[in-house]
């Protein structure tokens, strides 16, 4: 059937694309090229647009009229903007899941990284897959829909930027925690859960940034505390 083939195609190249861009195989400000895509995936224009249009609403590619289709650039005071809005929706969303969750929605959760055994390059990626749909899963637990499509929307766009620190495992073991607070319907309890895991993941992403890619991002690793910085990292 030929609608259920294009949309498998669709998909595939958006997977592909999506993960080259979160584990840094393609770099801020790399351009697209739809004729290259054409001969890598050996298919038609129209799927190739179709996800490179996906991968634009997700905020991991910007479309520049006239221009083509570029891997999106993220300045510090952007990525900082982002970890402080994650903080917001996110303490809103664990505190109404805590006083409304289910235990089917908490079954749900306990079974997001089973499995999850090494720290492999393969690993970190799938875990932060499974990240974003735990908190996913969270934030429709509040049962304001809107709430757990923008938490999710945002994670898409920190993807790249989870990966970078390798901590899955720990994060795992944080999100165990998270889980025992929410099937006890501790609002409180989830709460001081949720600051934990939000801090570690702050310090291990900016951490990482001035660390090993200070270069990159033009910082000053004195500066960067000064959060009306603004720096982007250049395609390498």
């Amino acid at each position: 059937m030929p609608q259920p083939r294009k949309s498998a195609v669709k998909h595939a190249i958006y997977k592909q694309i999506r993960t080259a861009i979160i584990t840094s195989r393609m770099k801020p400000g790399e351009r697209l090229f739809i004729e290259q895509l054409k001969t890598d995936f050996g298919t038609s224009v129209t799927p190739i647009r179709d996800a490179l249009l996906m991968l634009s609403q997700e905020g991991l590619l910007t479309i520049k009229p006239r221009s083509g289709y570029y891997v999106t650039r993220v300045t510090l005071k952007e990525l900082t903007d982002m970890l402080d809005l994650r903080a917001i929706l996110e303490l809103a969303a664990v505190e109404l899941a805590a006083a409304n969750i289910s235990p089917s929605e908490i079954a749900r959760l306990e079974k997001v990284h089973a499995g999850y055994t090494t720290d492999t390059d393969e690993a970190y990626w799938r875990y932060t897959e499974e990240n974003r749909n735990f908190h996913f899963l969270v934030a429709w637990a509040s049962r304001n829909q809107e709430l757990a499509r923008q938490v999710g929307h945002l994670h898409d766009r920190l993807a790249r930027f989870m990966i970078m620190v390798h901590s899955g495992s720990k994060m795992s073991t944080i999100h165990q925690r998270l889980i025992a607070r929410l099937k006890s319907h501790d609002v409180r309890g989830a709460r001081e859960a949720l600051l934990k895991e939000l801090a570690t993941s702050r310090d291990a992403i900016l951490n990482h940034i001035i660390q090993t890619e200070a270069d990159t991002w033009h910082l000053n690793p004195e500066r960067t505390g000064n959060k009306s910085q603004q720096a982007s990292p250049s395609s390498r």
